[in-house]
């Protein structure tokens, strides 16, 4: 594709593109051709990173005014506070890797909506393609058959390897993990499934030299996955601020995270990214101590804390909401042969993983050299459009169908399935894949230098455009930076242009997930607005 990937984003104006073989690598700056959007506020002292250019010119907003949308949002909208920032942004539009809000000001987006808008906001090609699908025929129900199914299923599953080939469209991810955790009872024949979490664990696996840090405990007694917040799936989520005191979520079984930061084990090569933690350890390249001794950890739970048969085992191929944890090498791969050898299917949960998003490989699993037995997915699979879908084998869906007529009203219709395709499409059209490698390991390397820099700064990690920062009080204790302290750092960055998220227990962690079109001029900006908040903070601090 080269330099005509993306012609369709830049025609208004002259460019320049540096290319190399099938990659999107940066635009050069050029002159602005006046947008109606203004920057966001000064920082003090403090000169303000400049922001890249921008050729999109977002509609004046007539809506409500602010006070009026709180007034709304406080009287009739969910109590529970889920939004950022002390003044909650209110956003108006969007375009590609950015962002306005009512008052014009503009925003590089390295959330994504919660790493969902996959190809970029209100892209042309998906637009286009939604807008002829709204004036031809919305929705039929699965009573009937239409087009647009049929050939996003052929599209998708020409991406997953065998026997993974028979697709259930659903709404949700946490839908997705749903249908996936009834899929591996009925197939099993057994109730007990697990995920990463850790209640209490044994201390038999641990070598006389190794020392216990209690804040190390702390963490590993509360921390773990994210698979939804239904109530199917809450069971499955080990994460302490979506657990509720009334019974749910029967038959799930947590079991110890295997985070080579913040867990008992962990050094200088466990992981699969460019990045390593700051632990040392003298594990030769082709090995790793730690992974054995989670698995080992793996294998206690198996025997000690669930029947001698079981359903299944979930796993995300790297932690999302939990702060991009990953895993050490090679442990996936053993814990799907001792889950299978206890009868059960192994689960992959892709729903922010997915669709090019780690660069290297097109599935997170295949990150981790494993073939799942199902695949869940939603998020960027429709670039915001409420879709996802659970992939399994043949023989799974026929031992489902056996057992129940599974429907789904909204699953699979006409115009989610529209959408779906032209987003598969733009992924390859425009390389994006290829862009999440490049650009993703070409800012999680600067990103990575912050470390050296600031104290605070204790974890860099992620793979491709999924990039964690984790924020400690100093490195030796790795004790979290407390929530004060990250909410500030957080709102320099909103000030400054620049949205990321926050992950983690105590969310500790800022999560880096920008829509997979961006350039390295944007990585760059980055970068800098994060310096910039990093040292302003340390400032704050000092006095």
């Amino acid at each position: 594709m080269g330099e005509m990937t993306l012609v369709w984003r830049h025609l208004p104006r002259p460019l320049c593109l540096v290319t190399s073989t099938l990659r999107i690598l940066e635009m050069r700056p050029f002159l602005s051709l006046g947008a109606s959007w203004k920057s966001v506020t000064k920082l003090g002292l403090h000169t303000r990173p400049k922001m890249p250019p921008c050729d999109f010119t977002p509609e004046k907003y007539q809506s409500l005014g602010y006070n009026r949308v709180l007034e709304i949002h406080k009287k009739h909208l969910s109590p529970v506070v889920t939004a950022f920032f002390q003044k909650p942004l209110l956003l108006h539009q969007g375009h590609m890797e950015w962002l306005f809000d009512a008052e014009g000001n503009r925003y590089l987006d390295f959330f994504s909506g919660i790493v969902t808008v996959s190809v970029g906001h209100c892209h042309p090609k998906v637009n286009a393609v939604a807008q002829k699908q709204l004036g031809r025929l919305w929705h039929t129900s699965a009573i009937f058959f239409h087009a647009p199914i049929h050939e996003y299923a052929e599209k998708l599953a020409a991406l997953l390897p065998e026997p993974l080939k028979v697709i259930f469209l659903v709404n949700s991810g946490s839908e997705a993990n749903d249908l996936a955790m009834l899929m591996a009872r009925a197939h099993s024949n057994n109730i007990e499934i697990i995920s990463f979490s850790l209640p209490g664990f044994s201390l038999l696996s641990y070598s006389v030299d190794q020392e216990l840090d209690p804040i190390l405990l702390l963490f590993l007694l509360c921390r773990g996955a994210y698979h939804g917040c239904s109530p199917y799936t809450l069971g499955l989520t080990n994460v302490g601020t979506y657990k509720m005191e009334l019974p749910g979520g029967i038959g799930c079984q947590p079991t110890m995270c295997p985070d080579v930061f913040r867990g008992p084990w962990g050094g200088s090569h466990c992981r699969d990214s460019p990045v390593q933690t700051i632990r040392k350890c003298s594990c030769a390249p082709d090995c790793c101590q730690a992974k054995d001794l989670y698995i080992e950890q793996f294998k206690d739970m198996l025997n000690t804390s669930v029947a001698k048969s079981i359903a299944g085992f979930f796993a995300e191929p790297i932690q999302g909401v939990n702060g991009v944890v990953q895993y050490p090498k090679g442990f996936l791969k053993e814990a799907f042969e001792l889950v299978r050898a206890r009868g059960g299917v192994c689960i992959a949960d892709e729903v922010q993983t997915g669709f090019g998003r780690l660069g290297s490989h097109f599935w997170g699993f295949q990150t981790h050299d494993v073939l799942p037995d199902i695949v869940t997915m939603a998020k960027g699979i429709g670039n915001g459009f409420p879709m996802a879908a659970v992939v399994t084998t043949p023989e799974i869906a026929k031992s489902l169908a056996k057992r129940l007529q599974h429907f789904n009203t909204f699953g699979g219709n006409p115009l989610a399935c529209a959408v779906g395709s032209a987003v598969l499409e733009v992924i390859k059209e425009e390389n994006l894949q290829g862009n999440s490698q490049e650009v993703g390991t070409y800012m999680l390397l600067k990103f990575a230098k912050l470390k050296d820099e600031f104290e605070i700064v204790g974890d860099v990690r992620g793979k491709g455009l999924m990039i964690g920062i984790e924020m400690v009080q100093d490195k030796k204790s790795r004790q979290p930076l407390p929530q004060e302290e990250v909410n500030k750092i957080h709102e320099d960055c909103k000030n400054m242009g620049l949205l990321v998220g926050k992950g983690g227990i105590f969310a500790q962690t800022f999560r880096i997930a920008p829509p997979m079109c961006i350039t390295k001029l944007e990585a760059d900006f980055a970068v800098e607005v994060f310096h910039s908040a990093l040292t302003q903070h340390m400032e704050r601090r000092a006095k």
